[in-house]
Order: structure tokens, then C-alpha cells, then sequence
């Protein structure tokens, strides 16, 4: 498949993908395969250093199609400075947006047990995330940054995102500005609403990002690797592709992939595949 292909002018490798790869070699590899855009996240952009990592995009030519991520807003420190801070990077990219993972419920880390300050008041968990977006939603304004919810898959809900379903996300964002607050539809989180189709439709010009992994059956002991390669899992792509279109989106189309095997694999081989994969199995035919 060749770098100019224009089949692949709206793929973005999110950069978790080849999770081995610094800013700078994810910037050259997508130079290096054609792929116009790239999804970066903050501890890598530290890393690199934000001034350099800008430098780097830019001249290189590509799209930030977004910056993971702020949010983490439920516990009894909702995080209001970093999320300034990250509202600052996102800016300072030109990053499309800043994805909020909103958090689990207090006292939960991600991908650990109860601690102190531990409550199992979801609603008012809920209700945390809808306050700090009173302080943080006017911020992002301010500095010309688009907001992102991403709803996680109901697994996650516990440690990682109280907000599950895309109609959940869309509650808490509509009494913004659709250009200040979006939300993130991403396929792994979201395949399984039998609500799917008509939220997307409602979503419309509140689609911020549009990311694709695969759901792999059975998943991993560590369900956070569940992610596959697009065509090894369950997914069907292209109709949920062709709905996200019909709802208005033309921004990239983003591939993001934890998985041990893809992390441990060639990136120059991971980029290749996901290439291919994007065509026969995310894009609609056509």
C-alpha cells in the first residue's frame, strides 16, 4: 500500500500503538508510511519536551488528531491544575482535542483496589465530573481547545471512567458549545450499546474523535490489553464507520491498540498492518 494512497488520508496513529516508540520515531514512521496524523500522549510529550515535540509535528507535516489525556476528575482532588496544564499542551500542539477519561469511582486507582476515601456513590462520582466541567469547559474555551468525554467500556467503570455509554457522555456535555465540549466514540468502549447507532446520529457535530480497536474474544487476563488489531476481534467497523459519517464527521479516524503482542511486534510491521486493516476492515467499501 503506498505512502500517497488517498484511502489513508484520514488514518491517525495514535501513539500508544507502537507504545515503544518515542515522539520522535512515531513522527517518522508516520512520515515513513504515509499516515498524516498522530494521536500523542502527555507522558510521552514530557518526555520528548512539549516545545520539541510541537517543532517535531510541524515540520513533519501532520495533524494531532488528539492528546490523551486530561480528566481523572471524581476523587476529593478533582485535578483541576493538571487539567489546565493539559488544556496548555493541547493548545500548544494544535491538538483537534484533549481526551478526558473522567475517572472511577473515589478512592479506586486504575487497575487497583479500594483505598482510602473509597465510595460507592456512583451518581454523585458522576456528579464530580459535571462540576469540574463548569471550571474546565470555559478554560478549554479560552484557549481555543476542544474537550473530548470518552465513555469507557462498563468494565472500566469502577477504576477508570464512571461514564459507560455515549449517551452519558453526550448528557454531560450538551450544556456546552459543541465546538468547546465533544465526545470520543471509540469502537472497544462502545460496540455493544443497542443504542449505538441512533446515539452516534445524536452525537452528530459533537463527534470530537473517532478511534478503532478491536474487541478480542476471549480478552486477556489484564482486560486493559484487550484491544486488538481491527479484523481480530468482533467488531463490524464499517457500519458503525458508515454512521459516524452520516452523523457529520470528517476529522481522522484514529487507531489506538494496547495490546502486548502489537507492542512487542516490529512498529514498522504494526504500521503496515494497520494500514491494510484500516482499508479492508474500517473503512466502508467504495
Amino acid at each position: 500500500m503506498s505512502a500517497g494512497d488517498p484511502r489513508l488520508d484520514r488514518l491517525s496513529l495514535n501513539q500508544w500503538t507502537t507504545r515503544r516508540w518515542t515522539v520522535a520515531q512515531a513522527v517518522d514512521g508516520c512520515v515513513r508510511h504515509g499516515i498524516p496524523a498522530i494521536g500523542l500522549w502527555r507522558e510521552a510529550v514530557a518526555e520528548q519536551g512539549p516545545a520539541e515535540t510541537a517543532a517535531l509535528v510541524k515540520d513533519a507535516g501532520l495533524r494531532v488528531s488528539s492528546l490523551c489525556r486530561g480528566g481523572f476528575l471524581t476523587g476529593a482532588d478533582p485535578r483541576l491544575d493538571d487539567n489546565r496544564a493539559a488544556i496548555d499542551e493541547a493548545a500548544a500542539l494544535g491538538a483537534a482535542c484533549l481526551v478526558l477519561v473522567v475517572g472511577g469511582l473515589p478512592g479506586v486507582v486504575p487497575g487497583g483496589s479500594p483505598g482510602p476515601g473509597f465510595s460507592r456513590d456512583l451518581p454523585g462520582a458522576r456528579e464530580r465530573v459535571a462540576e469540574a466541567l463548569t471550571v474546565l469547559a470555559p478554560y478549554a474555551a479560552g484557549h481555543g481547545v476542544r474537550l473530548a468525554l470518552e465513555p469507557l467500556h462498563p468494565m472500566y467503570c469502577a477504576d477508570r471512567a464512571v461514564l459507560s455509554t455515549l449517551g452519558q457522555a453526550l448528557d454531560l456535555a450538551e450544556p456546552y458549545a459543541a465546538e468547546h465540549v465533544g465526545v470520543v466514540v471509540d469502537a472497544f468502549h462502545i460496540w455493544w450499546d443497542p443504542e449505538l447507532t441512533a446515539l452516534v446520529a445524536r452525537a452528530g457535530d459533537r463527534i470530537a474523535s473517532y478511534q478503532v480497536s478491536d474487541f478480542l474474544a476471549p480478552l486477556p487476563a489484564d482486560v486493559l490489553l484487550g484491544r486488538g488489531m481491527m479484523g481480530d476481534g468482533v467488531i463490524d467497523f464499517r457500519p458503525l464507520t458508515a454512521a459516524v459519517e452520516a452523523a457529520g464527521y470528517r476529522g481522522d479516524i484514529e487507531v489506538e491498540i494496547f495490546n502486548a503482542d502489537v507492542w512487542a511486534a516490529d512498529p514498522d510491521e504494526v504500521l503496515a498492518t494497520v494500514k491494510r486493516r484500516f482499508v479492508t476492515e474500517v473503512l466502508p467499501p467504495g
